[in-house]
């Protein structure tokens, strides 16, 4: 007997939640989104201090206007090989809530491209890979003209320890203040 399952109303689900304003940009060909609302800033790539005995994710840190900011290479975290940055490298300034804590923290992309309204339609749930891969931090694949997007849940990208690592490194202990525009 084959049993026909209906993900009509996962698909609408999972659509409705995550629809709206996301931040596109570029590691190496793929596309990623980011919801906008986790975004306090782009900033140009500038100096980054090399921080001893962190994981090799960890570029280092930056002041940006008296705060300290962790600086993650996304390439190398999600295991892409590394590349020359550009002049469109940038980094893009996020906050986390860690255990109720703000944690502010910069990610280095290779290029933004647009802010992007993602409608519930265009939202697919990630497919499963099998393998026990690890797909937690892809909320969903968003569908836009011929291209698709992964959409990060840029709270799953760390782990927690390694969220208040970073915390650690800022000096804020997850007490972080909003970076001025």
């Amino acid at each position: 007997m084959s049993t026909v399952v209906d993900t009509s109303e996962k698909k609408s689900d999972i659509g409705e939640t995550l629809a709206g304003k996301h931040l596109t940009f570029l590691l190496d060909k793929e596309e990623f989104a980011i919801e906008i609302l986790k975004v306090n800033q782009i900033i140009r790539l500038q100096e980054i201090t090399f921080i001893p005995r962190t994981p090799a994710f960890v570029r280092g840190v930056i002041n940006l206007r008296g705060m300290i900011i962790p600086i993650i290479d996304l390439r190398k975290k999600f295991g892409m090989a590394d590349s020359a940055d550009t002049e469109r490298t940038c980094i893009v300034v996020i906050q986390l809530n860690q255990n109720g804590k703000k944690v502010n923290m910069g990610i280095v992309i290779d290029e933004v491209r647009e802010v992007l309204e993602i409608r519930a339609d265009d939202i697919e749930e990630t497919p499963e890979f099998g393998g026990g891969i690890d797909m937690a931090f892809i909320m969903a694949i968003a569908k836009t003209g011929k291209n698709v997007k992964m959409m990060l849940d840029i709270s799953k990208v760390l782990t927690s320890s390694e969220i208040r690592t970073l915390a650690d490194l800022s000096g804020t202990n997850g007490n972080a203040k909003e970076p001025h525009a």
